[in-house]
């Protein structure tokens, strides 16, 4: 159907693709089907989780697909129950034996729990088992700056990826900056903010009739452009292959302006210091 996703370049040597599909509203019934679907519209990144429950079934797609699986980057995460040590290596056995892989190709720390402040033995494992062949790259997810500070401290590995909320109403600016300047490529999760009424906003659907684009496309376009790795989800097959299809337009540096007007500080999660995710 489509060409597949260009690639940002990791600081471990390896690549990441542009865009991802991610598979938090998917579940074990609809991901055999919806993931070979996403893959054929030319994604080649996946993102799941464990606390996502949907593991079998995104393995059972990535399988089933015609696409190698050499060609598919699958993401998941540890869940906070799970962090710890030997608890972090019982976490990834369990994933790879749901997803029915080999290995993982990013694993995250979904959160960084700093309450229970076990994120650095966990990622302490997380390297062991990179090295151990177990996971290609390693990286984080709702981190702050100051967390990630940590990991290099006392570890000397910074994360390859680290995935946040990022969307035109919350681009955290700041946080991008401080990753993009050690090399840690920013993934945004709900890029859309749940397609909400700033998608509306005469300033993006006079973008996007500027280009016979829908709105969400030209949200994804602006994170693509900013060098952040947007990861939208949908059970919707044509909302699937429209958000794939972003990279056939650009927006001017006039138009990049005006949606950084649009920032609210509107956030949809939790605050990485307080929110507990188990």
């Amino acid at each position: 159907m489509s060409s597949i996703a260009p690639t940002l370049p990791l600081n471990d040597n390896h690549t990441i693709p542009a865009i991802g599909y991610g598979t938090g509203h998917l579940t074990d019934d609809n991901a055999p089907d919806l993931v070979p679907f996403a893959l054929e519209c030319g994604y080649r990144l996946l993102d799941t989780a464990a606390r996502y429950d949907n593991e079998v079934g995104v393995g059972r797609g990535v399988r089933e697909s015609s696409v190698d699986r050499a060609e598919i980057m699958v993401t998941t995460k540890l869940r906070g129950s799970q962090h710890g040590s030997e608890t972090a290596r019982q976490a990834l056995e369990v994933s790879l034996s749901r997803l029915g892989l080999d290995y993982v190709d990013l694993y995250l720390i979904h959160w960084p729990l700093p309450r229970i402040d076990k994120y650095v033995e966990s990622w302490e494992t997380m390297i062991a088992m990179r090295d151990e062949g177990l996971i290609r790259s390693i990286g984080t997810s709702n981190f702050n700056p100051d967390h990630i500070d940590r990991l290099e401290r006392e570890t000397g590995v910074l994360p390859a990826v680290n995935q946040i909320e990022r969307h035109l109403e919350w681009p955290q600016a700041q946080k991008c900056e401080y990753q993009a300047e050690r090399g840690i490529v920013t993934q945004a999760w709900s890029p859309l903010r749940l397609a909400g009424p700033v998608l509306d906003s005469s300033t993006v659907t006079s973008i996007g009739g500027q280009h016979g684009v829908n709105p969400g496309q030209v949200a994804l376009r602006w994170h693509i452009q900013s060098g952040v790795v947007p990861i939208p989800h949908s059970t919707n097959r044509d909302r699937i292959a429209a958000n794939f299809d972003v990279f056939t337009f650009e927006l001017s540096d006039d138009e990049m302006a005006s949606l950084a007007t649009l920032d609210s500080g509107d956030r949809l999660g939790g605050d990485p210091l307080t929110h507990e995710e188990f």
